[in-house]
């Protein structure tokens, strides 16, 4: 008879342990009605990932432990089935304030803990601390369900030779690796690919449970697989769905075969728009916000952030607010009162050319004999922000910041004025890739909110800030183009200068961008949280000193 087994790809809720007990439980025994008798729940289940400090706090260890206990019992009636539960555990029973604790599985069945593993691998790059946490396992973890044994991985483990190597040597018939990990452009076929690496060393079929749903800066997109012993995809999740998952294991002559539904690849469009959409729903959705607002100006990013965040939250729960100055175009009034319309959203106008002469009077005294410059300019920005921040005080809703990398990289944003707000939306797509986004979202419709809701003119018209007569982005910034490749280079992947140079790109250009990069240190650490969608991102991934005299 064959081992049903079931993947709980669903989306927890760090610190919710009773919430995330039943999500838990209730898919233990929709599994069991199935016919599954092996549930595979994602890394940190319990608590949610990825817990941060909250890990160094014994009382949530102790909370965490309890919930575990919470699981066994709700589940204990389940006769035959084995829950794979991730949760963090203290390292040692009793273990003062500020230990380290253990990133672990256990083995439930029949309401009892059967064995526990820890996590052997413990990532300390990107987005990842684990070190700063966890203590490493050192030894495999196999048993059996309905006489295939299983053995038993945590997320790292699997990027690395030894813990599948030593499950195999004890005996496992079958590798069953639970993950929290981040989502970033591409990063689905590189886990497929690093898995199928495992699976020809081991020669040993291989189970993929991951997470779905967004945790402040980062976002888990599901997509749980499985691969046969020679390699093939036997089942592939839906990505960005919550999803319980089904696969049939069965003996072969040549060893274990499994087989299941195999959600279709994706395009890297579609997989940044869902990422985006659900990293905004969890975070205002999770911190509890009744709704979002932003600033709508007529120009690009802030048409594409309006666009997520309707395909996120609905019509009903967004609202925007038009504050032109005296350097606002027509043309942008129009475009946003179009947008708005087509999207079904309130527009609000607030023209702030009153306060905007009131904060220069105010200063003329101060400012005498000095010519208007980008202060100015960001007197414009921020009396936008404030009114942004005083719609937000008095009804709740969170304010959606508009900037993309490119300009968060530059600098090309100002501090109490565009920057704020509580949650930066596109703060980690380039410029570039905010175009193609506008025109991949008016060509689809992926949650049926209304079709080319973008006006084209947004998109073919020059990027401004209209802070200034006739401004636009390219008079103080290299093309987009040049800047988005040299920061790829340069902040993403840290290539030196002098590589960069000699890989074609202007001098100047480059040491123009470098430059900004580095001086703008402090306005990136005022940001908001905003989506992590590329492997690195200005924020957990980026840290460099403020104050800092290296320009290689």
């Amino acid at each position: 008879m064959p081992l049903a087994i079931s993947i709980a790809q669903l989306n927890f809720v760090v610190g919710d342990l009773q919430g995330n007990a039943q999500k838990i439980i209730d898919a233990a025994r929709q599994s069991y009605a199935a016919g599954a008798r092996l549930l595979l729940t994602p890394e940190l289940a319990i608590c949610g990932y990825a817990a941060e400090d909250l890990f160094l706090r014994p009382a949530f260890l102790a909370a965490c432990d309890e919930a575990v206990q919470a699981v066994a019992r709700g589940t204990a009636d389940l006769a035959g089935l084995a829950i794979v539960l991730g949760h963090p555990r203290a390292a040692a029973p009793g273990a003062p304030a500020f230990s380290s604790c253990l990133n672990a599985a256990s083995v439930l069945r029949a309401g009892r803990v059967e064995q526990t593993y820890a996590k052997r691998e413990l990532p300390n790059y990107q987005v990842f601390d684990e070190r700063r946490y966890f203590v490493a396992g050192d030894a495999p973890c196999v048993f059996e369900v309905e006489g295939v044994r299983v053995g038993l991985l945590i997320c790292e483990d699997a990027w690395f030779s030894a813990p599948a190597r030593d499950a195999a040597a004890a005996g496992a018939q079958l590798l069953a690796v639970i993950n929290a990990s981040p989502f970033h452009l591409g990063k689905g076929a590189e886990r497929e690919q690093t898995m199928r690496e495992r699976v020809a060393e081991t020669g040993l079929p291989l189970v993929y449970a991951h997470l779905v749903g967004g945790q402040d800066e980062v976002v888990f997109e599901g997509r749980s697989f499985a691969l046969n012993a020679d390699g093939t995809v036997a089942m592939r999740a839906p990505a960005f769905e919550e999803k319980l998952v089904f696969a049939q294991v069965h003996q072969a002559q040549a060893g274990i075969e499994m087989e299941a539904d195999v959600a279709p690849e994706r395009s890297l469009e579609a997989d940044l728009w869902d990422a985006l959409v659900l990293g905004v729903r969890d975070y205002v959705g999770k911190n509890g916000f009744p709704g979002a607002l932003l600033g709508l100006s007529g120009g690009i990013d802030s048409a594409l952030v309006l666009a997520i965040a309707v395909d996120a939250l609905g019509a009903d729960k967004v609202r925007t607010v038009m504050m032109p100055s005296p350097y606002t175009a027509d043309i942008s009034w129009i475009d946003a009162r179009d947008m708005a319309a087509r999207l079904g959203v309130r527009y609000d106008e607030i023209a702030i050319a009153p306060q905007f002469e009131a904060f220069k009077a105010a200063l003329a005294p101060l400012f005498e004999g000095r010519a208007e410059d980008t202060t100015e300019e960001n007197l414009q920005a921020r009396i936008r922000g404030t009114l942004l921040m005083a719609l937000s005080n008095k009804f709740g809703a969170v304010v959606l910041t508009t900037g993309n990398k490119s300009e968060m990289a530059t600098g090309y944003c100002t501090l109490y004025g565009d920057m704020a707000g509580g949650f930066a939306v596109i703060k980690d797509v380039v410029k570039t890739r905010v175009f193609d986004l506008a025109r991949w979202r008016n060509a689809n419709d992926p949650y049926g909110t209304g079709a080319n809701p973008i006006p084209e003119r947004i998109i073919i018209r020059p990027p401004s800030a209209e802070l200034r007569p006739d401004q636009k982005d390219q008079d103080s910034l290299p093309p987009y183009e040049v800047l988005d490749a040299i920061l790829a280079r340069y902040m993403e992947n840290d290539e030196p200068v002098e590589d960069i140079v000699r890989a074609g790109y202007d001098r100047a250009d480059v040491e123009r961008v470098t430059r900004l990069i580095k001086i703008n240190e402090y306005k990136r650490r005022q940001a908001p949280v905003g989506v992590r969608v590329t492997r690195r991102s200005f924020g957990k991934d980026w840290r460099y000193p403020i104050t800092n005299k290296f320009r290689a």
